[in-house]
This record gives structure tokens, sequence and C-alpha cells, in this order.
């Protein structure tokens, strides 16, 4: 079967908006480790839309000044906007609108006696390969890292990158394919070759023939919208909702990322596993939690009954300190290792 998968960088307009969610998020932690919070973020041009809800001892009066480190965070500061101009998002130009309001009360009431803050269904996934995911998407993330921090020492190339990678029945790769602003044509087959260590059938950089201009002035950005990338492209199913923007009272963030710890949990010697799980507003039981196992083509299902109540899981999972930035940066599916254990 051939399987492909793609991978975006930090710099892509979509996670620039997850960043600067996940970087303010960070910041209230700092002030109330109980905060509540979820917030979205649109980019456009240098225009950014907060929008959402936030509850805790907090102030947002540094509002524009953690915008604006976010995107130093990035590589989006006074130096790129130097060499690239009107091509990308701007840190001396942006403007912004700031819808947040204060959490519900009817969700408070549930979220205070440890109750999950939404319904849901959450999917977790494992495979016996390199980082424990689907191998075309291991290697379209692995090259996109690499190009990102290439971009991030060039004077050339832009940090707004999609990667690409196709895979035949034989794990070989049939088609790499790279989205990078160059400034001028920069030949990069080499370093995609040494980088992925194997030489692909096809390899397309930039198939347009140009590409310049990028980030929120070539596209929208918003928060939630590259689910496929921050979970496990074509692999397996998604569940519902972003986990970004989110506290981890936020059942969007925590189940999904035990979802993943459970299928390292019971990955074990089967091929791969896939966890279902799901909640209710209000409650900390889960109507359902299910394994499957795969091993040399033989399917096992069955149910378990954890303990998976808010807070149990967010100090097994460490979510109460401000890593959101990190989280945000290296990848939701990267955080819980191979012992199951959080990695940072």
């Amino acid at each position: 079967m051939i399987r492909t998968a793609e991978y975006v960088s930090l710099g892509h307009p979509d996670k620039i908006a997850d960043f600067i969610s996940s970087s303010i998020l960070d910041e209230c932690l700092k002030q109330d480790p109980y905060v509540r919070y979820a917030v979205e973020v649109m980019v456009k041009n240098n225009n950014i839309i907060l929008g959402g809800e936030i509850t805790g001892n907090i102030t947002l009066n540094h509002i524009k000044k953690y915008v604006k480190q976010a995107l130093r965070h990035i590589g989006y500061d006074e130096r790129y906007n130097t060499l690239w101009g009107d091509n990308a998002i701007n840190i001396n130009k942006i403007k912004i609108t700031n819808l947040i309001s204060a959490q519900s009360r009817e969700i408070a009431q549930g979220v205070n006696a440890n109750g999950w803050g939404d319904q849901g269904v959450f999917v977790g996934y494992a495979e016996k390969n390199d980082g424990l995911i689907n191998h075309e998407l291991f290697l379209a993330q692995k090259l996109n890292n690499a190009l990102y921090e290439k971009a991030l020492k060039s004077d050339n190339l832009g940090l707004d990158i999609k990667t690409q990678i196709t895979l035949d029945e034989k794990n070989n790769i049939t088609t790499a394919i790279v989205a990078i602003p160059m400034l001028k044509k920069e030949d990069l087959t080499d370093f995609v070759i040494e980088t992925l260590n194997q030489t692909p059938q096809n390899i397309i950089i930039n198939g347009t023939g140009s590409y310049t201009t990028h980030s929120s002035i070539a596209d929208c950005g918003i928060t939630g919208r590259k689910l496929a990338v921050d979970f496990y492209s074509t692999a397996c199913p998604i569940g519902g909702g972003s986990p970004w923007t989110k506290d981890a009272s936020k059942a969007d963030l925590t189940l999904n990322l035990y979802a993943r710890k459970l299928a390292i949990d019971y990955l074990k010697d089967n091929d791969s596993c896939y966890v279902y799980l799901s909640s209710c507003i209000g409650k900390k039981d889960l109507p359902s939690a299910v394994i499957k196992t795969i091993k040399n083509g033989i399917v096992k299902t069955f149910n378990i009954s954890p303990d998976c109540s808010p807070n149990v899981l967010i100090k097994m999972l460490k979510l109460d300190r401000p890593i959101y930035k990190k989280l945000c940066k290296k990848g939701l599916i990267n955080y819980i290792n191979s012992k199951g254990k959080p990695s940072f």
C-alpha cells in the first residue's frame, strides 16, 4: 500500500496561530497554575485576532509583548523583516484585536468538581517504528525540522515550510515534496537526500516554480487547522477537537495525550496499537475506553477502565506547567517518550 504524510513548520500560518496561543497560555500559567484557558487565534497579514475565554488570577496587560515574543521565538523577528519585507508577517506592524472573555459558569461548575471541560472522542496510535509513529510521518517530520533549522540560519530561505513524503510497500520513498520560501533559487536536492538518508525516486521543490510571499501574508492562519499534521496523518482516525489553545482541564488536550501514552504502553510486542477514548462534560469517568492491537495481521480488541479523572491525568502527564510553547514546537505526539513518560 502506498502511504503519504505531510508536515508543516512552526513558521506555517496555522502553526503561528497555535504557537501564539500556546505562548499566552504559558504566561498565564506562570501567574496562576490553575488558570482555565481556551483562546483561539487568527492571523492574517499583520492582524492578529484573539478570541476565547480565560478565567484565573492573571492580568493580560502585556498581551502585545507576549505575541511579539512568540513571533521572535518562531524566527519572524526584526532581522527576518529586513530580509523579507512585505513578503512575510512584519513584527513591527502587527495589530491585535482582543476578544477574550471569562469561562462560562456552567462549564466551570463541572470542571471545579473534577470533571472534564468538554465532551469528545480521542484516538491514540503507536507503531513499531522510528518515533513509534508511521514511517512516512516520521520522515516528513525529520525533513521539515531539518529545513526549518537550516532556514533559521539562512539569508535566503523562509520559515513557512511544508514537506510531504510518499512511500511504497517496501518503505522506499517514491516522492519527496518540499515547499520552502526562497529569495533566489537554491538547489536543496542534496540536502533532502542527505537528511532522508535515501534518494527518492522524485524530488519536487516548490512545485509552482517560485515561492516568495508566505506566512500570514499569503495565507490566513487559524488555530487547530493542522490536526492531521499534529496527530498521525492518515495512519489513524483523528478525534474531534484541537489540542492546542487549551489548558489541561480540557479533554482535547489531556485525553489526546493520554491516548498516545496508552498506545505506547500497550504496544509492547505488537506491530501497532490504537486507543479510543471518549469523555462527557462535567464528568470524570469516561463513557468508553477501548484498546485495539495488531500483530501479524491478528486484531485484538478489549475494554479498559483506567482512572481518567482530570486531576490524576494532569499530574501524571505534568501538564500544570508552562510547557505549551515547547509542546507546540516539538509536536504533541512527541511529548510521551518510548517508556510512556513525559519527555520534558
